[in-house]
């Protein structure tokens, strides 16, 4: 399904959705894989453990936040596929970074099992019926349904992507 079937845009994850073209989920989710948002490899190895203000993340906590991130929205996608309708708890993302300890993995390591886990989401999408991509689910600060749970996991990377151009790109001058 497109983005544009999205029939109710949820409040606060809609700016990830809006990031995104319209596109069919699935296509989206390998058009905008791990590798081709964070493709500037040799940028991001270089910024290392560079942070563009005290208290912000480096570029491996980052990739480690989007990975966290990615399982959650695919664990939300499932329930809600199944038509589970508890509510969902939020995640505190500076608790899971605090210790995730990023500092210890490789760019290369963490980029491996992004694009491994990419390839499941890409999986667990591909098995959802048009009828499950519409189910909604409650989450802590909405309702939102699994198609836009998709198009937020492909906009939470581009999102990060664009801060890494826009705030870290520039520590390297």
């Amino acid at each position: 399904m497109l983005k544009s079937e999205i029939r109710i845009l949820p409040d606060f994850f809609d700016r990830y959705i809006n990031l995104v073209e319209d596109i069919d989920v699935v296509e989206g989710l390998k058009k905008f894989s791990p590798e081709v948002i964070f493709s500037d490899q040799l940028v991001l190895k270089a910024l290392g453990d560079k942070v563009y203000a005290p208290g912000k993340w480096t570029i491996t906590e980052i990739l480690q936040h989007c990975i966290d991130t990615e399982r959650i929205m695919g664990y939300r996608a499932l329930r809600f596929a199944r038509n589970d309708k508890t509510q969902l708890p939020g995640f505190d993302e500076e608790l899971f970074a605090a210790n995730a300890e990023a500092a210890d993995r490789t760019f290369d390591d963490l980029l491996a099992e992004y694009t491994r886990l990419r390839q499941s989401t890409i999986d667990l999408f591909t098995s959802f019926t048009d009828e499950m991509l519409q189910r909604r689910g409650a989450t802590y600060v909405s309702e939102i349904d699994v198609l836009s749970l998709g198009f937020v996991i492909i906009g939470h990377a581009i999102h990060h992507n664009k801060i890494i151009i826009d705030r870290y790109y520039s520590l390297l001058d």
